[in-house]
């Protein structure tokens, strides 16, 4: 198994400075690999008690049947993962409030090969760091996977994203919630927000949710952030060639229109 290497966020010991409001019933954050994961997660963290976060495990499918506790109706969890859709999880998911965070396909790709190529990602890529393939090399394997050590983008957003949906899976776009992040004193903020915790049944939105939002957001507390990746920065670009652009449609052909981005 790879072995992820992420730094320690101080967010337990922040979520103490703010009163919280039990949850009444389980939460689950889902989201595609490489899609903001700790954005989403680190936010929500400052609107529940540490003791209701299910800080046992990030939930995958393989571990899903050893964590049937953290979708308890009886003992609420806030939980978080990456988790397929599959016949058991959305028997474990069915009476679960679950919010599924994609991103577009593009910038996926680079995140993606970014992580691969860094420190923090060790065990099945190791052999293709320290320049052993171009940047264009690794766009194109995130794209079409590589045999026996990486799932293709289609694979990844067929099992992970669009299967969900049309289920009751509140699914959220990776760029609406960086950009309302970005601009909290907006009145599109506040709706996005006051939406999303109403569908979580976590009631109306504190007074001082802009301040939590701040701090949960902050990219130091993010293990996974760009910045924090360990080792040298892979030359991956900040935005992805067209040639890669025209590969992504070619692999995965309506993706990105289905998930909104076109």
């Amino acid at each position: 198994m790879p072995t992820v290497i992420a730094k320690n966020d101080n967010l337990n010991e922040r979520n103490q400075e703010f009163e919280q409001q039990r949850l009444s019933e389980p939460v689950f954050l889902n989201s595609v690999p490489k899609s903001g994961t700790h954005l989403l997660r680190n936010i929500m963290r400052m609107f529940v008690p540490v003791e209701q976060q299910y800080h046992k495990a990030f939930i995958q499918y393989p571990l899903l049947r050893d964590h049937q506790a953290a979708f308890a109706r009886a003992k609420p969890y806030l939980s978080w993962g990456h988790l397929l859709f599959a016949d058991e999880s959305a028997i474990a998911l069915r009476r679960v409030h679950h919010v599924l965070l994609v991103r577009d396909p593009y910038s996926w790709v680079l995140a993606r090969a970014r992580f691969f190529l860094s420190d923090s990602f060790q065990g099945s890529m190791d052999h293709l760091k320290g320049g052993n393939v171009t940047a264009e090399d690794m766009m194109n394997m995130m794209i079409f996977g590589i045999p026996d050590r990486a799932p293709s983008l289609y694979e990844i957003y067929t099992h992970n994203a669009t299967s969900w949906l049309g289920t009751h899976a509140r699914v959220i776009r990776f760029e609406d919630l960086l950009g309302h992040v970005k601009a909290l004193d907006t009145d599109a903020a506040e709706s996005f927000f006051a939406d999303l915790f109403a569908y979580l049944g976590m009631g109306e939105l504190p007074d001082n949710w802009r301040e939590r939002v701040v701090i949960g957001s902050d990219r130091e507390q993010s293990g996974t952030a760009r910045e924090n990746l360990a080792g040298p920065v892979a030359d991956i670009p900040n935005e992805l060639p067209e040639t890669q652009k025209r590969l992504v449609e070619y692999a995965a052909p309506g993706l990105r229109a289905i998930l909104g981005y076109e």
